[in-house]
């Protein structure tokens, strides 16, 4: 599968950005999604995930009640709503896949990467 994530830009601490992610292929729905981050000279960090079985999400703590992880299977495309934004979530935004993947919080749990949409915060 061959994902793209779009939807970045530079938004004001306070302000929201939802981040699409389209995906190739038939078989979209068998696929456990996620979402990681890159600051400059930091490690990619998981933001949230869903598995593909049954939908069950996981978020990071700094990101609860904040960004929501969703998915539209006939539109191929997994979503990242980011609400009331902080300086601090300024990065470089992926999505990730594995077929029938559990929605891992962790790299390796992920076969597929897309090219990354950076997010700029400006306080």
């Amino acid at each position: 599968v061959q994902l793209q994530a779009s939807g970045g830009g530079l938004v004001q601490a306070g302000g929201s950005l939802r981040l699409p992610c389209a995906a190739s292929g038939r078989t979209f729905s068998r696929y456990g999604m996620g979402w990681f981050r890159q600051a400059p000279g930091k490690e990619r960090e998981f933001v949230a995930a869903m598995r593909w079985s049954d939908g069950s999400i996981g978020y990071a703590d700094f990101v609860k009640g904040r960004f929501t992880i969703s998915r539209d299977n006939a539109k191929n495309t997994v979503y990242l709503q980011m609400n009331s934004l902080k300086p601090e979530d300024t990065a470089v935004y992926y999505c990730a896949a594995r077929q029938y993947g559990s929605g891992s919080s962790v790299v390796s749990g992920y076969d597929y990467w897309g090219q990354g949409t950076l997010v700029t915060v400006s306080s």
